[in-house]
């Protein structure tokens, strides 16, 4: 089964990488990743090559199904959502992981 890293996991990685304390790692990646929401919040696609896009999408409105009771039907609004797509390398890289 696979791991799930959090921040914290990167943060100690690259701290103990770069010599730099973790509080100081911690800022930055905290600060990377908020200015990456400020940017899809204000509507910009943001491009890291060989990482990958992050761009806001619109979903269209639809009609679902109550999973409890299918014969209901429910309106579902459109709404903005984060769209990721791969970049180059690291489809490379994920694709090998032997299954």
């Amino acid at each position: 089964m696979s791991k799930c890293t959090t921040k914290r996991d990167l943060v100690v990685k690259i701290a103990k990488e770069t010599g730099l304390t973790q509080l100081e790692v911690k800022e930055v990646v905290q600060r990377a990743l908020d200015s990456i929401i400020d940017s899809l919040a204000a509507g910009n696609t943001i491009e890291l090559r060989n990482f990958g896009i992050f761009k806001p999408v619109k979903r269209k409105a639809r009609v679902g199904r109550n999973p409890n009771n299918p014969t209901v039907q429910v309106r579902i609004p459109a709404k903005w959502i984060a769209d990721f797509k791969a970049g180059k390398i690291m489809k490379e890289r994920v694709a090998r992981i032997a299954s």
